[in-house]
Parts: C-alpha cells; structure tokens; sequence
C-alpha cells in the first residue's frame, strides 16, 4: 500500500469514529469533575489516546501472528466492553443518587478506573487491526499514531465541554455521567452483535 492523500484521511476518519467513544466517556468524566485540573485533563486524553494507539495496533500484530485464536476472541470484545462500561457508569449513578459530596466524588477517578474506561472505550479499536492488515507496520503504526493525536484533541474537547456543562448541573453531572457511561456500554455492544 502506498503514502496517498487517502491513507492519511482514512486514518484521520477512523480516528474521529474510534474516539466518539471516548470523547462521551470524557464529557461523562468532565460532567462528573467541573472542577478538574488540567494536568488531569492532558492525563485522562492521553490515556485514551494511547489505549486508542495501543489496540489497533496489537489487533495488527495478533492478524501477522495469531489470527485464529483472534477471531475467537473477537465475539467477545462487545460483551467486555459492555460490562466494564455498565459497572464505571453503574457505579456513578449510584454515588450521584446517593448524592455524595462533590469533593470525594470527584477524587474517585483514579488510576483504575481511568485504565477500565480506557480499555472499555479501546477495545473496539483492536478489531481495527483487521481492517489495516494490509499495511506494512510502518503504516500500521503511522494509523495508529494518526489515530492516537485524533482520540487526544476529540477527549480534550470532551473534557472541556463536560466541565462546563458539569459546573451548572452540579449535583445531577454525576447521575448524567453514570448514564452515559451505561449508554456507550450498549451502543457499543448492540453494534458488536449486529
């Protein structure tokens, strides 16, 4: 496959596909933290951006080595996302009806929740390797990266909107954060079966 123009687009259009949802995750988590550093911004969008990276990527390597032990897995990715994405939101939703306070709510993304939702909102990308097994690595990973700056501004902006609606909402951001979550969990599950 050769450098063209469309190689570049199509990369630039599977990035904005695959980061839709992580851009809803990051509303959810901005909606969730009005008050979010932006230290803790560049960190949850880099996140994403990596897993976004990651995934297509090892979906590349698994077609080059591993293909059928890969397709086996395949019909699971739906159901893994699902899962994940219902307990992150479940649990949201309970803590916004419980109506914490504010502070301890906020504090509550740490590390593995950020790697949960970063795999959950990821997971769909590795069947990406699929689709750009035809490229050498170079341009797998030339995708990839295309891919990983997209998730990154897509996740910012996400961010950004999340805060400022999450600061009007108040109480109710966490209860609508939980939701979306929940939603994403059976958007991409329902696509994934059908």
């Amino acid at each position: 496959m050769s450098w063209y123009v469309v190689f570049f687009l199509n990369s630039f259009m599977l990035g904005v596909g695959l980061a839709m949802d992580a851009f809803s995750v990051s509303l959810a988590n901005g909606l969730h933290d009005p008050c979010m550093k932006r230290s803790k911004m560049w960190v949850i969008a880099g996140s994403f951006a990596l897993f976004q990276a990651l995934m297509p990527l090892i979906g590349w390597i698994c077609v080059h080595t591993i293909l059928q032990h890969l397709r086996a897995f395949e019909k699971w990715i739906p159901w893994i996302a699902l899962a994940l994405l219902v307990y992150i939101g479940g649990k949201m939703l309970l803590e916004g009806i419980r109506n914490k306070e504010e502070e301890e709510t906020a504090s509550k993304l740490g590390p593995g929740v950020l790697l949960l939702q970063s795999v959950a909102t990821s997971i769909d990308a590795l069947s990406v390797g699929f689709t750009i097994a035809e490229y050498g690595f170079v341009m797998a990973f030339v995708c990839a990266m295309i891919v990983s700056v997209v998730t990154f501004f897509i996740c910012m902006a996400g961010l950004m909107i999340g805060k400022r609606f999450g600061t009007k909402l108040s109480n109710k951001a966490t209860i609508l954060g939980g939701i979306i979550l929940i939603l994403i969990g059976l958007e991409i599950f329902i696509t994934g079966i059908g």
